[in-house]
């Protein structure tokens, strides 16, 4: 009635709690290294929800080029 987003509003909140709750299952200390991939382009794509989900999760570096995620997946395997 209000011209809302269904979505929006109630949607997008929850998956972004289960994303940093994912995430936060996989890095769980300091010293933990690897790489968090979500390979769904909507959230570099999606104007709306995108940022929104990626200012979810904790301060990572973040990248969308694959050949920079392959440097570090090479860097993390040689240590």
């Amino acid at each position: 009635a209000q011209g809302g987003s269904g979505f929006a509003a109630v949607s997008v909140p929850i998956a972004a709690v289960r994303l940093a709750q994912g995430v936060g299952r996989l890095i769980r200390a300091n010293g933990d290294r690897g790489v968090v991939a979500v390979l769904d382009s909507r959230l570099e794509t999606a104007r709306g929800y995108g940022p929104f989900l990626r200012r979810s999760l904790p301060p990572f570096w973040y990248t969308t080029r694959r050949e920079v995620v392959q440097g570090a997946l090479t860097r993390l395997a040689a240590d």
